[in-house]
């Protein structure tokens, strides 16, 4: 848990922070994407002048939900606390107001990945850096402040409790039956009834036991714990199949919050690993005191029946992208 008082909820809504020629409301930019000559520069902000053009910028949040600078204040009373130290990066994904996560095209969303991938790795050459999260959150009940389409990349000294989890169930399946349990679900649900959609190299699927209706997860096909070195290739077609998956779910479901989380491995030496993968956690309805208080959840289709609505609509997403009438 961290104690958080700062908010960054937009003040005006007719003037995002995000939105070109308000840059002056955010920090100055460690990196803006500009497209010129056909080429892509990255190029960044300086003390008073801000790269105009860009099609992709990041900075570190105004409001940050962890910090570098924040109190060096530990306690064991009443139980162990520290100070929530780390960096928080956002990463506006279009310079379009109007733009969602869903409607952003394939190639901007592999420069996307691109740029993701590039501040992973810089953020786990800094001290104090253990873990890395990438997540979006897109509609107001999904938490988001800001509709303008965005990420959130957020360091942490310790491994979040989720990903620990995950990653110590993943280690002793690997090591008491010799396959990697994320291996053995892409397997399963390879052509099942509650597959969504697949591309080359990746694929999209209904858990068994999804928390939401319409719950998906995208995972590479083939056993891959980086996320920092998969190639450029693998973007390209991971940009496909998230922008197809993203498109066909506003379209399913109109007008649907939702979260977006990476579920990557701790890239420090001597962590435990997983099979990277990401979930989307659309927010169709409020959870009741069953699911807060004994995670028993309640949903109002199966992931068979969300997956068949769910993907024909992906995979019109996907033919209409690739450009296939």
């Amino acid at each position: 848990m961290i104690v958080s008082k700062k908010d960054d909820k937009v003040v005006d809504p007719k003037k995002s922070p995000y939105a070109p020629g308000n840059e002056s409301m955010t920090n100055p930019s460690v990196l803006s994407l500009v497209a010129k000559d056909g080429m892509l520069q990255r190029l960044q902000d300086n003390e008073d002048e801000y790269v105009e053009g860009w099609s992709i910028r990041v900075f570190e949040s105004k409001n940050p939900i962890v910090s570098i600078e924040t109190e060096n204040s530990y306690s064991d009373r009443p139980h162990y606390s520290e100070p929530a130290y780390g960096y928080h990066y956002i990463v506006v994904a279009s310079p379009k107001e109007k733009d969602t996560l869903a409607t952003i095209d394939s190639e901007q969303w592999s420069n996307i990945l691109v740029v993701v991938q590039d501040r992973l790795r810089w953020l786990y050459t800094q001290k104090g850096v253990t873990y890395v999260s990438i997540y979006a959150d897109q509609g107001e009940s999904a938490g988001s402040k800001n509709p303008h389409p965005h990420l959130n990349i957020l360091t942490f000294s310790t491994i979040p409790p989720v990903i620990e989890e995950e990653a110590e169930a993943s280690y002793k399946i690997l090591n008491e039956k010799g396959v990697c349990p994320m291996c053995q679900i892409v397997n399963e649900e390879m052509g099942g009834p509650r597959q969504v959609l697949q591309t080359e190299g990746f694929i999209a699927f209904c858990p068994w036991s999804p928390s939401y209706p319409y719950e998906f997860c995208i995972s590479p096909k083939k056993h891959t714990t980086s996320f920092s070195k998969i190639t450029q290739k693998e973007i390209n077609d991971l940009s496909l199949i998230l922008r197809a998956t993203l498109g066909g779910l506003s379209k399913t479901v109109k007008d649907v919050s939702y979260n977006m989380v990476f579920h990557l491995s701790p890239e420090k030496k001597n962590s435990r690993q997983i099979h990277w993968h990401i979930e989307v956690y659309p927010i169709t309805k409020p959870w009741s005191g069953l699911e807060r208080g004994y995670g028993i959840f309640l949903n109002d289709i199966s992931p068979e029946q969300a997956a068949e609505k769910l993907g024909a609509s992906c995979r019109k997403e996907l033919a209409n992208l690739v450009g296939i009438v």
